[in-house]
């Protein structure tokens, strides 16, 4: 198959089209191979030059790509400057570092913006797949965490990983193992870090987190089990498991007569999973829970996916009335434009900006611009990590009315976070903290 030339940067198919493409190809083939490649220092073109220019070098740059791969079967461009291709021949170690040895030999020549020449020069990450049983969203995982490999390499600007690159060893069948004990002896469970209001220090919601009651250490973060759910791609199983015990947990707390939100974090994984939308809906409908009583929490690495299908996701689940908010925001380097774009109900300030708040000016301007941002997208400003009543004071100061921390509780068992409903007595707490 030959790649046919594009006019328009908009023919390119977009990632959730190049996606459909992929996961055709993955039900009808054997083995494929994926390539992610991204455009080093094009923030320059967009520097030096207009929006238009730096979409003309992208179609260029996309054009190029078609005509150097005829044997690939699709290209789509998955963001900004991250372009993919699929290829369903030759899918070997081998063919892949031909491939991208035959990228760089055709870009040494220059393009030219406006009579500047512009050298494209690219960080790939590839994968393979060898077995049907690997899935869509593992390859284009592995080809992720490929490009990342990439990216962080200074003298090499390629890494390549296949779906058997991981070896089986004795440890990672013990991690398996008790993620697989874990889900099947009701080992998990949820606890809740209540969510106060500043101004009255009521409680006005809750963030549900993960705990493991190990059979041997007692109760532990579930850290191990985690890498676990993604080295052997159980996540989105551990991912539902916590969704529908936050389900179950709101049910129980309207029955007992409290109506508040809780939060659950979503993982990337999930949102790129077609089961998402479908199993949120039978959970509303399982324990009759009002919509607006669960909240999805996104960190900020979903943020910088900038994935048209996690787009999507995000609207429909906010159409069903389901608040979305932001999870340790400033804790990595956050995707504005995304930030800017997406209705979120709240942003949560990362604790690490709370913890060291007295001490730095910076972070003091960094929540309050947080602040600006929020009160731009109308939605409420949450800070995290409050351990004392300094920081207390200062958050105040500066008009952040929401937030949650050890001052008032750690994360705690569902009864016992029903205690601290009963008894709200962090007025009491905060003014002797």
């Amino acid at each position: 198959m030959t790649l046919s030339q594009h006019q328009q940067l908009n023919q390119i198919p977009n990632r959730y089209s190049f996606l459909e493409i992929v996961e055709s190809i993955a039900s009808n083939e054997q083995s494929f191979s994926l390539m992610l490649m991204d455009v080093m220092r094009f923030s320059d073109v967009s520097a030096a030059f207009d929006h238009k220019s730096g979409d003309m070098v992208l179609l260029q740059i996309a054009n190029h790509i078609c005509r150097i791969f005829k044997d690939a079967e699709a290209i789509g461009r998955l963001s900004g400057d991250i372009f993919g291709v699929v290829f369903i021949n030759s899918n070997t170690p081998t063919a892949m570092r031909e491939r991208n040895a035959r990228l760089i030999s055709h870009f040494k020549s220059p393009l030219m913006v406006n009579n500047t020449a512009f050298i494209a020069d690219f960080n790939v990450g590839a994968a393979i797949r060898r077995s049907k049983e690997t899935d869509t969203n593992t390859v284009i995982s592995l080809a992720e965490s490929a490009l990342k490999k990439a990216k962080s390499n200074r003298h090499v600007n390629f890494a390549l990983l296949t779906d058997d690159s991981h070896e089986v060893s004795g440890k990672g069948l013990a991690l398996k193992a008790d993620l697989t004990r874990a889900l099947n002896n009701q080992e998990l469970e949820l606890y809740f870090q209540p969510k106060v209001d500043l101004k009255n220090f009521e409680i006005i919601g809750a963030e549900c987190l993960l705990r493991w009651n190990h059979p041997l250490d007692g109760v532990v973060f579930p850290g191990t089990l985690l890498k676990a759910a993604e080295s052997y791609n159980m996540m989105n199983e551990l991912g539902y498991w916590t969704l529908e015990s936050a389900f179950s947990s709101i049910a129980l707390l309207s029955s007992s007569g409290f109506e508040l939100p809780v939060s659950v974090n979503i993982s990337p994984t999930q949102l790129y999973d077609p089961r998402l939308l479908p199993n949120i809906r039978k959970l509303l409908q399982k324990y009759t829970v009002a919509p607006e009583l669960i909240e999805i929490e996104l960190t900020e690495d979903v943020a910088l996916s900038n994935s048209l299908l996690v787009k999507r996701q995000l609207d429909e689940i906010k159409a069903m009335g389901i608040a979305i908010s932001m999870d340790d925001f400033g804790k990595g380097y956050s995707n504005l434009s995304f930030i800017r774009d997406l209705e979120l109900s709240a942003i949560k300030i990362d604790k690490a900006f709370v913890l060291e708040l007295s001490a730095s000016k910076v972070n003091s301007a960094i929540i309050q611009a947080t602040k600006i941002i929020c009160d731009a997208k109308g939605c409420e400003t949450y800070a995290e990590g409050i351990e004392n009543a300094e920081q207390l004071r200062l958050l105040t100061s500066m008009g952040i009315t929401k937030g949650q921390g050890f001052l008032f509780s750690q994360a705690v068992p569902l009864y016992a976070f029903i205690d601290l409903l009963e008894n709200n007595n962090f007025a009491e707490l905060a003014n002797n903290a």
